[in-house]
């Protein structure tokens, strides 16, 4: 209990210290170089990646939101503390899975985009996989966390819109969710469920990725 509360501390300190938009990237040769650790959020179309973005940093638009699926159409790179050490770490917002209203061949582009940065980038700590708390995880998620598996990239559970739930039905889908993960060579074992709208485990996601990042380089002392 003491080490994760001085980490959710480490992870609102971290956070407060401001998150800048960089580059959206449409190509493997933009990708910046691979110099800071990475840790990317994906997630089937619509699951609310950007909400919980712009709720983890505590920003309104860093990430925009819509109703429309499939909004993000690149990797969109966000500077993590910019003004700490040149900045403590990249944040990556996926494109989205599962549904867009785009051409299958701009689809296929963007999945190949896709699993070839998974595949390809040394430096990506962990990935999030955002699953929709209501529905669980779908095959598109199987999909994503065997393609993480295959190439031996950790990858984080991250349940969004706790708040829609009916009582009870979230104990159940993180059961269900552990019984899948403890299947899975490369998945993190804890499940974390969140809220954007509500703020529930917010600071939970904040500890995770604290946890990922020598604050020590930045100048942080636990208190």
């Amino acid at each position: 209990m003491e080490q994760t509360d001085s980490l959710i501390e480490a992870g609102r300190w971290l956070l407060a210290q401001g998150t800048e938009f960089k580059q959206g990237v449409v190509s493997l040769e933009a990708l910046p170089d691979a110099t800071r650790i990475e840790i990317a959020f994906a997630g089937r179309s619509n699951v609310g990646k950007s909400s919980l973005l712009n709720a983890v940093t505590g920003t309104k638009a860093l990430a925009r939101t819509s109703n429309t699926p499939g909004r993000t159409q690149e990797l969109n790179f966000f500077l993590l503390a910019p003004a700490r050490n040149d900045g403590a770490a990249w944040l990556v917002d996926l494109p989205g899975y599962g549904y867009a209203r785009e051409s299958k061949v701009k689809i296929a582009a963007w999945n190949e985009l896709l699993n070839d940065y998974l595949r390809g980038r040394p430096n990506l700590r962990r990935v999030f996989v955002l699953v929709d708390s209501r529905h669980g995880l779908k095959k598109n998620d199987l999909t994503m966390m065997a393609d993480l598996d295959m190439a031996a990239v950790s990858y984080q559970i991250v349940l969004t819109k706790i708040d829609k739930l009916k009582k009870g039905a979230l104990e159940k889908t993180i059961a269900e969710t552990a019984a899948a993960l403890a299947k899975k060579p490369a998945a993190h074992p804890d499940i974390l469920a969140t809220s954007s709208e509500k703020g529930d485990g917010i600071d939970l996601v904040r500890a995770a990725i604290a946890s990922l990042v020598d604050l020590s380089e930045l100048g942080y002392k636990a208190s």
